[in-house]
């Protein structure tokens, strides 16, 4: 439930997604008189601020094209108001919170019956709460009702909290795996002495284990009150309507007389440059350096995120250039902090074992100071806004990111801020941004490397927040984007809308045309290659080729082809592995014509440049070798390799480490040439649009660029028979690692046209589905602690008789024993007992509404009709399947439970560092440990 920072595939970080925001306006029937208390503050961009008389902050945008509301609860409390020796306290109450109310006793069971996406997040400066579900009547006043009452009324009991925090423990040595995570948090403590931010907001282990239930409490009471949060309702609403009951169950909450005292912490000016050293098991080498920068409100900040784009894009960033096309590195990235405070930039990059880390170090150095001594180019700094700003745009037109993300500008000191920095983005200059790197780009301002002693040091002068009341008063922001129309994501009324075309000479379409918010449209293209006999030792050419898709085509460079997709504000994914290739689309009706073309073009032109594949194999190279160690991807690998027993060569091997280097370092550019030549076409593709386009325009150019595109090789598919496999139970030692993986499985011989197909999908939603409701969730997490992530998954082909269900906890290596007790434990309960009448009610509610949930999404419409084309199945599969599940009872979900599922046939697989576990386990059972068992 932490936000963490997560390394992407191309080397970027995602920690919190940038505040992209907008809204509908206001119904013009919305004049009635406000109920008493509420008042009516400002609106911007369809947003529309209230206050009630307790303090709370209400945001309210209405958007009829979404059959959904999310429900967003932000408090302004977060890891930055600490005090010492309750590090990750925000955190740790964040899941005390899921733990109930006296009027809602099981927060997870409500989440689930009522099919809600749901979570908790904590940063430096908030936490908040959210539920996105179906949008009706009865779920909007029980979302409602949940957060208003557990704003003031959570138990925050000390029974829950000696459960509670061996979970969030848990959670902390997940991170604690990760030699990125760690040196991120060693870097930052680095850069920060005194103020809060230098510290993770997972905690100290120490503290989380030990803090008293009564400071909790008392936190608990200061921070969670209607005068310190922001409610936003967003979705299918009516505002008028919305906002009488928002007072109605909130209005009710007396405004506290404690007073929050603002933090006064100042992080004093850097006065050299610092340097970390982190050792610890891993397989590739990594340089990180972070400077203080402005807070995110300040004038100085739209420019230091420009300036990060210009330094990390790919593939002509600063330092992509200087460290990958170079070699002296695998991968880089860069990401700045938008936070209520002074904050920081942090850059790094990745180094394989066997290059030199001081060469890629030396590099990655220079080409960060040279930012202050050379002002970018116009070119690189309108290709870094219009990266941008066309995520801000992409973002800004969907009602749920922003029922989220605007936790974030609340955060920073007031929701507008989101549209202030869309606006100062825009007005960046290259001067401004050689500016702030001047200001701020100083080795004096630098955590990085070892001391220097300095008889004239330089030093950057860190700006404090100005007053944010001045900068958002009278902001009135820009017009409103269109709205959509209200869709029904029935699968009667999803087929009725969807029109299939399957000729000659063309390519076999499914379109779902309607009105979206902002003219959205998503889109998929499949393509479908090959046989068994065909693709025999070709499993990694065929995912290089894939990877390479991307990369530029015959007439565009890689960078020609991302600033096109940037311009025409698209989003396209291109994928390629197996027997399958395409490419995932998001754009605006207007340039989805444009994007289309460009995208056949990619499919059909790729450039297979030579320097960007061997870019590319080192990349591949360094993902691999980063997860020899890792507990999750070797008992994930051993998992797969004995429920997928294929010979090696065959397209469903399941390469070891080793053989996936060896196979990636033997590769060459021809080979992905000649792939592509003999497997790449449309002759057995597939293409889904679903949102605002001009269906014949769509139609005819899907005709026109792939209707007679054909491979050479002819397609078959790849079946994927039901095998009987001997079930072994085996654990791999991975020292070093505080955090265990657990994974057990089997395959049987089901398909989803079985008739015990719904009854298995139930049965599992209730064993290892939902949120943190499930059987083994209540038990491992919320009863016992051992696990912060456990469930459980199942699924069936549709063309073969093969199915296969799997279940997964993390855990602490000392705990393997409890661990798998346990999970044997609520397997045999299940097998033995069944589900009651009340957990299969609520099941079925919450799983329903959450599918309904999903059609409501037009890039997964678009998948389902993708599926649905290649099955030749319509929506009345659907219909039909959910009608079927509704009629389940108790017997037969039992009956069919126990048919298919026996814990004697599961392969269980364990990965951690179990030796040191066993010594840990004796260390906590001695007198006076505070994790024994000692009896009260």
């Amino acid at each position: 439930m932490i936000i963490r920072s997560k390394k992407t595939k191309k080397g970027h970080i995602a920690v919190v997604a940038s505040v992209l925001l907008s809204a509908l306006l206001t119904s013009p029937s919305f004049a009635q008189e406000l109920p008493k208390g509420v008042k009516k503050v400002t609106s911007v961009e369809g947003i529309t601020e209230y206050n009630l008389d307790n303090g709370l902050k209400v945001l309210m945008f209405p958007d009829p094209s979404k059959p959904t509301i999310t429900v967003n609860m932000t408090y302004l409390v977060g890891s930055r108001h600490e005090g010492y020796g309750e590090t990750g306290m925000a955190h740790l109450l964040e899941h005390m919170v899921f733990k109930g109310t006296p009027k809602h006793p099981n927060v997870p069971a409500e989440l689930t019956s009522h099919g809600a996406r749901p979570n908790g997040t904590t940063w430096y400066d908030r936490t908040n709460y959210f539920e996105t579900f179906s949008a009706t009547d009865e779920n909007l006043k029980w979302a409602l009702d949940l957060e208003s009452d557990r704003m003031v009324n959570s138990f925050i009991a000390k029974k829950d909290l000696d459960s509670e925090f061996s979970v969030v423990r848990n959670e902390f040595e997940s991170g604690e795996n990760s030699p990125f995570s760690v040196l991120m948090e060693r870097v930052l403590s680095g850069s920060f002495l005194w103020h809060n931010y230098g510290k993770s907001t997972i905690g100290n282990r120490s503290d989380i284990e030990n803090v008293p239930i009564e400071n909790l409490q008392a936190f608990y009471k200061k921070y969670y009150q209607p005068d310190n949060a922001v409610l936003t309702v967003a979705g299918k609403i009516d505002e008028a309507k919305t906002i009488v009951l928002v007072n109605e169950y909130f209005g009710k909450l007396t405004k506290p007389t404690r007073v929050i005292q603002k933090s006064y912490t100042v992080e004093p000016t850097q006065d050299g440059e610092r340097f970390v050293e982190l050792k610890r098991t891993g397989d590739v080498q990594m340089v990180m350096a972070a400077y203080h920068i402005a807070p995110g409100s300040h004038a100085d900040y739209p420019a230091t995120e420009v300036l990060t784009e210009v330094l990390t894009s790919e593939p002509n960033g600063k330092l992509y250039k200087n460290l990958v096309n170079t070699k002296k590195a695998s991968s880089q990235f860069g990401f700045s902090f938008q936070l209520f405070d002074p904050g920081v930039v942090l850059f790094g990059a990745e180094i394989l074992k066997e290059k030199s880390l001081d060469e890629a170090r030396k590099a990655f150095t220079a080409t960060l100071d040279s930012a202050a001594t050379a002002k970018p180019s116009a070119e690189e700094v309108e290709r870094a806004k219009t990266n941008l700003l066309k995520n801000w745009d992409l973002e800004f037109r969907n009602s749920e990111r922003i029922g989220l993300n605007i936790s974030e500008s609340i955060a920073t000191g007031d929701w507008r801020l989101a549209f202030l920095h869309r606006d100062n983005v825009r007005k960046v200059t290259p001067e401004d941004v050689y500016r702030v790197a001047q200001a701020y780009f100083k080795p004096s301002n630098r955590t990085l490397g070892t001391f220097i002693p300095e008889s004239n040091p330089q030093r950057a002068e860190i700006p404090s927040a100005p007053n944010v009341a001045d900068l958002v008063k009278n902001y009135k922001g820009e017009a409103v984007v269109a709205e959509g129309e209200a869709f029904d994501p029935s699968p009667a009324n999803i087929e009725t809308r969807t029109v299939r075309a399957e000729k000659p000479n063309t390519i076999e379409t499914a379109l779902l045309t309607k009105k979206t918010r902002g003219n959205v449209v998503a889109a998929k293209i499949t393509l479908r290659y090959g046989d068994e006999k065909s693709l025999m030792n070709k499993a990694t050419i065929s995912d290089l080729t894939g990877s390479m898709l991307d990369k530029g085509t015959k007439t565009k460079t890689r960078q020609q082809l991302k600033d096109e997709l940037d311009k025409l504000k698209a989003r396209v994914f291109f994928f390629g592995a197996s027997n399958t290739a395409g490419a995932n689309i998001e754009t605006t009706r207007e340039n989805l014509p444009a994007v289309l073309k460009l995208v056949a073009d990619v499919l059909k032109n790729p450039a297979f440049d030579e320097n960007e594949f061997e870019k590319l194999k080192q990349e591949e190279l360094a993902g691999i070798e980063s997860q020899r160690s890792e507990p999750q991807a070797i008992a994930f690998n051993q998992y797969r390799r004995i429920v997928s027993p294929y010979p090696k060569g065959d397209i469903r091997y399941v390469e070891t480490f080793d053989e996936s280097v060896a196979s990636v370092k033997a590769a060459t550019i021809d080979q992905l040439k000649q792939f592509h030549k003999d497997f790449y076409g449309a002759n057995n593709a597939s293409a889904t649009v679903v949102g605002d386009f001009d269906q014949a325009q769509v139609q005819k150019i899907l005709n026109t660029e792939f209707g007679t595109w054909k491979s050479a090789k002819a397609f078959t598919r790849v079946a994927s028979p039901y095998q009987v496999v001997k079930a072994e139970n085996k654990s791999f030692e991975t020292p070093d690692k505080a955090n265990s993986m657990f994974v057990a499985g089997m395959a049987m011989p089901v398909q989803d046209t079985d008739p015990d197909y719904p009854a298995l999908i139930l049965g599992n939603y209730m064993l290892g589905g939902g949120f943190l409701n499930s059987r083994l969730a209540t038990r491992i997490r919320q009863k016992e602690g051992l696990s912060y992530g456990v469930g459980s998954q199942f699924s069936a082909s549709s063309l073969d008789k093969n199915g296969s269900f799997m279940s997964y906890a993390i855990y602490a290596p000392q705990n393997a024993e409890k661990l798998e007790a346990a999970f044997k434990e609520e397997i045999d309960k299940v097998l033995k007992e069944g589900f009651t009448a009340d957990e299969i009610k609520a099941a079925k509610s919450g799983y329903l509404q959450s599918r309904q949930v999903g059609r409501a999404q037009d890039a997964s419409l678009a998948n389902t009709l993708t599926n649905n084309l290649y099955l030749n199945r319509t929506m009345q599969w659907d219909a039909d399947f959910e009608k079927n599940l509704e009629a389940l009872t108790p017997e037969k979900i039992k009956a069919a439970m126990q048919k298919h599922i026996d814990y004697s046939k599961l392969s269980i697989i364990k990965a951690g560092d179990f030796a040191k576990g066993k010594a840990g386990a004796a260390a906590e059972k001695a007198p006076g440990s505070l994790g024994g068992s000692e009896k009260k």
